[in-house]
């Protein structure tokens, strides 16, 4: 098996052995060359001690910022790459971060304390690729396998629950029947995991082209660090617009999407509220009365209890909080979706209504593209017409009104109404229009 490597990288193992120690390209790296993918980073394990890592590159620049755990970063032609000592680690009291750190001097001691067989992998080009787990066989085959033991990986590093979940839903890959079982019984450890470390590998989760059957299958796995989900699971609808139980619809609804971390989130999130908002009337129809603004709050304190950025908690919760406002579609309705929005949020917004729309029940789906597309072509039109976001876009200024008889606070008001009526298509954006209609206001 030989993989070609770029030159950067071969000159760096190169370096090392010419200096007497062995030295591989390892993990992700070995696994996506092998899948016929150009790997984004190279990282590289050697038997040499960090200093004695150190001690190969004279001529680098060397960070030693993880160097208690045996990882120098080596600044090598203009790039920068991790070298990491063969290493062992001792117990992870909390299920993260090992207690100690152990330098050995043999390549399969130190694949053997790595997560998954995929990822035990090393090469160089004169012994060629080291697979002592059955690494390749199961990229062949199409499978998350732990190395070893997974009950002990998963209390090891919790965190590995999600990485087989990522992994799985990245490349389409089956999860091994004893390792999935493992992280069932494992999943109280994520709670020890720091939520910044979660929500990253969340965001990857949600954003695979194999989600859907995952987001079925590993719900509770989901729901440890996520409760508002569970409330989700298996709760009927009861609705004839929908064929599928609230997670149910939830899961296609994300797969729906464009796997873009938004709108992935937004999709994950906004059905959340609908059990708490559950009623039935007499005929025995489900109906969710103001479930976008309570999975709004509940989708806000999830992203915030993850730490998640504001710009995209923002920008979940307010598409959350607009998904089910156009169904009676107007010049106004768009009109005020584009006020609230803006028009970034806007066009997101037509991809969340969308994709809710695909995971309802078929039988409508034709009259909800044809709203659905009435609605993008008013965004368009009123866009491309020079829509006013803000007061700032009127054609009336403030000295404008302030003759007309306007003063303090009044200005304001007046901006506001007229904003409104313009945006709702009652008033055109002109000069002469808005004097008039701003006179009437003052007058009463």
């Amino acid at each position: 098996m030989e993989l070609r490597l770029p030159l950067e990288v071969a000159a760096l193992l190169e370096r090392l052995q010419a200096r007497g120690y062995e030295a591989f390209a390892v993990g992700g790296c070995v696994r996506d060359a092998l899948r016929g993918e150009t790997p984004s980073d190279w990282d590289v394990c050697t038997s040499a001690l960090p200093e004695e890592t150190i001690a190969c590159f004279p001529d680098c620049t060397v960070h030693r910022t993880g160097i208690r755990h045996g990882t120098v970063l080596v600044l090598f032609r203009g790039a920068g790459y991790e070298i990491t000592t063969y290493r062992t680690e001792g117990g992870y009291t909390d299920h993260r971060h090992p207690d100690e750190v152990h330098f050995v001097r043999t390549l399969e001691e130190d694949l053997s304390r790595r997560d998954f067989t995929i990822n035990a992998m090393a090469y160089n080009p004169q012994v060629g690729l080291v697979d002592p787990f059955g690494g390749q066989a199961d990229l062949r085959s199409g499978i998350i396998r732990c190395v070893g033991a997974p009950e002990e990986r998963f209390r090891e590093d919790a965190l590995r629950i999600l990485r087989a979940l990522r992994f799985a839903a990245r490349l389409g890959f089956a999860i091994d029947p004893e390792t999935e079982a493992a992280m069932f019984r494992q999943r109280d450890g994520l709670d020890c995991i720091a939520r910044e470390r979660i929500f990253t590998e969340l965001k990857g989760f949600l954003c695979g082209a194999y989600v859907l059957p995952l987001l079925l299958e590993g719900c509770e796995l989901l729901a440890q660090f996520l409760p508002e989900l569970r409330p989700m699971f298996g709760h009927p609808q009861n609705n004839p617009h929908h064929c599928y139980d609230v997670w149910e619809h939830t899961a296609h609804a994300v797969d729906a999407v464009r796997p873009e971390p938004v709108l992935r989130l937004a999709m994950l999130f906004h059905d959340c509220g609908k059990p708490d908002c559950y009623t039935v009337d007499e005929q025995g129809v489900g109906h969710f009365h103001k479930h976008p603004q309570r999975s709004a709050q509940l989708a806000e304190a999830a992203l915030t209890r993850l730490h998640c950025d504001n710009r995209t908690k923002e920008d979940v919760v307010l598409l959350i909080a607009w998904h089910d406002r156009l169904h009676h579609v107007s010049r106004a309705t768009v009109g005020r979706m584009l006020a609230a929005l803006g028009p970034r949020r806007a066009a997101l917004l037509m991809e969340v209504i969308q994709a809710d729309d695909r995971a309802k029940a078929s039988a409508y789906a034709q009259s909800d593209a044809k709203d659905l597309a009435e609605a993008r072509a008013l965004l368009e039109q009123l866009l491309k017409e020079g829509f006013c976001l803000s007061r700032q876009d009127l054609n009336i200024s403030s000295r404008e009104l302030m003759e007309l008889g306007a003063s303090g606070p009044e200005i304001g008001r007046v901006q506001e109404a007229l904003l409104r009526e313009v945006q709702e298509g009652a008033l055109e954006n002109q000069a002469a229009v808005l004097r008039r209609r701003g006179k009437e206001l003052l007058n009463g």
